[in-house]
């Protein structure tokens, strides 16, 4: 691991004292993990139990390996997880260490005093600007902060722009942790900023101008995307609770944007139209399309877009499918019809018709291309068009600028590194030859290395990918055909597959996406389902009937009249599945599959092998060695500190990154270090990148001047206060509202599973005592007589799909007096059950000739009842249990308080025991004939044989009792059930 800048030394100097507790924000890139590191290494040892919290699983990872490289290793950074047992993890924590602990774990093991809380060290925090009140985090410090007073809390944060939302967020934050002190270290600060630039790489930019036909729709996407935020505007002007000021085209260039912009709406989301909810999903598609412009080749770019097309069209049957606004501007028909230019052209439509010449199906391409040279037929007329390219089509497949120059940029660092191979020889200088290669996804990466390695050299600029995108050009001709094929069947339809590969498409996708020959039973049958419901509709609805075969002319819905801006591409769709669903399937895929199955692929000759090995399969020096990397978080930093390049390629511009060169070149003087940085100049990509500077820097300056103006909190003990909470009034009707101390503090016994929801944190901070326990009946046990079972608007609709929900109402009913079902709605969204627009109308049609409904239609009206009527129906069978709805998990917690007033304690030993199953060893032999006769009774399982046994002294008694003592013991409906079997010999065993 690199040295510790000066920088990294004066921010330890500050926060390393076990003392004190901080927070630390530091800008991205500086090296945050680095410090984090170093400082658990100071506090690894025996004595000490430091825990690691809210950490990722990669970051777990990545944090005990470099904990491992500079020492730490006997034992080093362990990490606690679900497989890890009770006794196990009390024994880890005895040890001491340094441990990494989930959020969950760490709250039970607090509660239930697995953990020593008041031996604990110190608590290590990641991602604290995530901390709410709603967290687990702040539950954990909560509990800390009660048993223990001296143990310090560090926690970290490098997203300063998530600290910036709401009325004072850095002193919330501040707040849950507990902390009345902050470190702020922006990019700019004087101690960074003097160490980042005594020692700077050598750093050329390379602005790099789209082509005109990219250039002219990245205009046409802005201009769809300006528009749809303008009528985004003025569809919610009324509302009142939308801030508009954030509604910029700046802004949609970033990813959370989306999330911005429906968390803004998510109060108001049922009382929205559809045309609303379609406005932020086509915010989401233009933002994608502006990335897949600079990002895509032009045949994925444009089969993206006939994606959207085939989403967007108006079926058969005359019902529309989510229709986007955008979709029928001018700016989108530009859109459409540039992408498809840049891919290719069609010249003639009759010859698109004509088919494909007779082909073999093991012929070879490159055979047939190595002939054409020998006969000296190459370049000359129709014979030099590969065989299974369609007459009529001209493949145009405008390369990416981006490409070109990349290659001049490699061409030239290899030019470089032989020119000073000789004085890197003799003065030893530091690093290493590798050309390291940067962006933004993994897709990239392939699209790069793809274009890297079989890039014809001997073509102009601008035309050497033209191998590989015909390779491209033939699997999107093969999905066309496949698409074609799916839709005559009535099947689903896929997307391109992204092959990189010099094979033939159809032996990779043809078996997993084509022919019936390569999809499970399963999926054939979802197939067969779907051609016969298609079928069916159009039998219904006018359509031709399902006996007669189509033809392949006729196979093909006939499309409505097409619109301005789809009417040309959507016509060009269907000549070219004209063209494919006219061609037999052999002459198809003779055309367009490559012959992998040659024997002479499999010749593995001994001497001819061996002597192409080393210049296949060998090692290759460092000088030709060229690596293609995603960017990452601050793995990074260790990956720049064990290559050692002295080459770096940012083909994509990432202000992380480049800070992390800054502290890469400044941790290793004597390396020199040349960075290109590539950006397609007045593009998404260089506003992008401008804009999320301006955005870190506007936010740091923020938290600096709050942090100037903020007032301190003071914190209360927590143990003092708990005095008035026993304190209970009995009765206000005995001697005025008497108040009497009551012994036992209040207390809710909580389901261990309940520990990812928030409700556990908000009821410990109302002063009630959580205790985790794993229940079989119910969520809460707030009295001995009022189970509590907990459902938010999700876990109710799949509760009701599966079934569960009826047996733990039946469970509730059975052991407990007063069962009750809390539906509990999120804070922040709509306190609604079903959106406004979904809900059913009942009533009566109006006009001349109401609709007749068919048997489908009233089969799925049937089948899919409203969630209204779901719970009127478990109010039915169930008339014990209560309904309670919340509208947050604050409503919740008040709720909880008002019921348990003037109630009793429930007992955690009781609650644990109502509907566990016993020990099955336990007297064995004796009552196995009489439990297994009453497992036979309808209304008696396994879950409540037990309950039954406790209640009755044998069968006898049982069948002696009426309907109503039945009915006490088993539930309303199952005591029934049991009843009437018993005494009329009805119902099922």
């Amino acid at each position: 691991m690199s040295a510790l800048l000066p920088f990294h030394k004066a921010i330890l100097e500050r926060i390393h004292d076990p003392s004190t507790s901080d927070l630390l924000i530091l800008a991205r890139g500086l090296g945050l993990r680095r410090i984090i590191c170093t400082l658990m290494k100071i506090y690894d040892t025996t004595e000490n139990l430091v825990l690691l919290v809210n950490a990722t699983a990669e970051e777990e990872s990545e944090i005990g390996e470099e904990l491992g490289i500079m020492g730490c290793r006997r034992p080093g950074l362990r990490v606690v997880g679900f497989e890890t047992g009770s006794k196990e993890r009390q024994n880890l924590y005895k040890a001491g260490g340094l441990f990494s602990v989930t959020s969950r774990i760490l709250v039970v093991d607090m509660l239930q005093g697995d953990i020593p809380t008041e031996r604990i060290a110190g608590i290590v925090l990641l991602h604290a600007e995530r901390v709410t009140a709603l967290v687990l985090e702040a539950f954990i410090v909560r509990l800390y902060r009660e048993k223990n007073k001296t143990g310090f809390l560090k926690a970290f944060t490098d997203q300063p722009e998530h600290i910036t939302n709401g009325m004072s967020p850095l002193k919330n934050i501040m707040k849950e942790l507990q902390l009345r002190t902050v470190h702020i270290y922006p990019r700019f600060q004087e101690d960074i900023k003097k160490t980042l630039e005594r020692r700077r790489a050598d750093v050329i930019e390379l602005s790099q101008n789209m082509t005109e036909s990219m250039a002219d729709i990245h205009h046409a996407i802005l201009q769809c995307m300006t528009a749809t935020l303008g009528e985004l505007k003025r569809s919610n002007l009324t509302a009142g609770q939308i801030d508009l000021d954030d509604f910029k085209v700046e802004n949609a260039y970033f990813r959370s944007f989306d999330v911005i912009v429906r968390r803004q709406l998510d109060p108001i989301w049922h009382k929205i139209g559809p045309k609303t909810k379609q406005l932020v999903t086509d915010l989401g598609i233009l933002r994608r399309l502006l990335l897949y412009l600079l990002t895509y080749d032009p045949l994925q770019f444009h089969a993206y877009l006939e994606t959207l097309i085939a989403t967007n069209t108006i079926t058969v049957l005359g019902v529309k499918q989510n229709r986007s606004p955008w979709m029928m501007s001018d700016a989108a028909h530009i859109i459409f019809e540039v992408a498809k230019r840049r891919c290719y052209t069609i010249s003639s439509t009759e010859k698109l018709s004509e088919g494909l010449p007779p082909q073999n199906p093991d012929d070879d391409d490159e055979l047939w291309a190595a002939l054409d040279d020998f006969t000296g037929q190459v370049g000359e007329g129709p014979e030099a068009r590969p065989r299974w390219l369609p007459q009529g089509l001209d493949p145009v497949l405008e390369e990416l600028p981006k490409w070109s120059l990349l290659a001049d940029i490699l061409q030239e660092a290899e030019e470089e590194i032989l020119n000073m191979e000789s004085l890197r020889k003799a003065t030893k200088m530091p690093g290493s030859n590798v050309v390291l290669v940067m962006a933004s996804s993994t897709r990239t990466c392939t699209l790069i290395s793809e274009y890297l390695s079989s890039k014809d050299n001997s073509t102009p600029k601008g035309e050497q990918g033209r191998p590989m995108l015909m390779r491209k050009l033939r699997l999107y001709l093969w999905w066309k055909r496949k698409l074609a094929e799916r839709r005559q069947d009535g099947r689903a339809a896929f997307g391109l597959p992204d092959s990189s590969g010099h094979g033939g498409p159809n032996q990779g996708y043809a078996r997993m996406y084509g022919g019936k020959e390569g999809l499970s039973e399963a999926l054939q049958r979802k197939d067969r389902h779907q051609a016969e419901r298609a079928a069916s509709r159009r039998r219904v609805r006018g359509g031709a009937p399902a006996s007669i075969a189509p033809t392949a002319s006729s196979s093909r819905p006939t499309p409505v009249q097409a619109v301005t801006a789809l009417g040309t591409i959507r016509s060009e769709a269907n000549n070219i599945a004209d063209f494919w669903a006219a061609q037999s399937s052999a002459d198809v895929d003779a055309a367009l599959a490559l012959d992998l199955n040659d024997a002479n692929l499999l010749n593995f000759d001994s001497a001819e092998f061996e002597n192409e090995f080393d210049s296949n399969y060998g090692l290759l020096a460092p000088q030709q060695t060229v690596l293609v990397r995603p960017y990452s978080d601050d793995t990074d930093d260790r990956m720049l500190a064990e290559i050692q390049p002295r080459f770096i390629v940012m083909y994509e511009p990432n202000m992380e990154f480049i800070r992390r060169i800054e502290v890469y070149r400044s941790s290793n003087p004597g390396l020199s270090v040349r960075v290109y940085h590539m950006i397609y100049g007045n593009s998404c990509e260089e506003h992008k990148y401008l804009a999320g500077i301006r955005k870190e820097k506007d936010s740091f300056q923020r938290l600096i001047k709050e942090r100037g103006s903020m007032l301190l909190p003071i914190y209360e003990d927590r143990t003092d206060t708990r005095g008035d909470a026993l304190i209970k009034t009995i009765s206000t009707r005995i001697a005025g509202g008497r108040r009497e101390l009551k012994k036992e503090p209040s207390q809710v016994i909580v389901d261990m599973r309940e520990f990812r929801s928030t409700l556990p944190s908000l009821l410990h901070a109302s002063n009630v005592l959580v205790i985790p326990a794993t229940l079989t009946v119910g969520d809460y046990i707030l009295t001995p007589d009022i189970c509590v079972e907990r459902k938010s608007l999700p876990d109710l609709i799949s509760s009701f799909n599966s079934g569960r929900l009826y047996t733990q109402c039946e469970l509730m009913s059975v052991h407990y007096k007063h069962p009750i079902l809390l539906i509990e709605f999120e804070e922040d969204k709509a306190f609604s059950l079903e959106a406004v627009s979904e809900i059913k109308s009942y009533a009566k049609p109006t006009g001349k000739y109401p609709p007749k409904k068919t048997n489908e239609s009233a089969e799925q009206e049937r089948g899919s009842p409203m969630l209204q009527s779901k719970l009127v129906l478990l109010m039915l069978s169930f008339p014990r249990v209560r309904i309670i709805w919340a509208s947050s998990p604050y409503a919740t917690a008040e709720i909880f308080s008002d019921l348990k007033a003037n109630m009793p304690e429930p007992d955690p030993r009781q609650a644990v025991a109502i509907g566990a199953e016993e020990d099955p060893d336990a007297g064995a032999g004796v009552n196995a004939a009489a439990e297994e006769l009453l497992r036979c009774l309808p209304g008696i399982t396994a879950k409540n044989v037990k309950y039954v046994s406790s209640k009755v002294r044998n069968v006898r008694e049982l069948c002696d009792m009426s309907l109503s003592e039945v009915q006490a013991i088993l539930g309303i409906e199952p005591g029934k059930a049991c009843w009437e079997f018993m005494h009329r010999g009805e119902g099922k065993i």
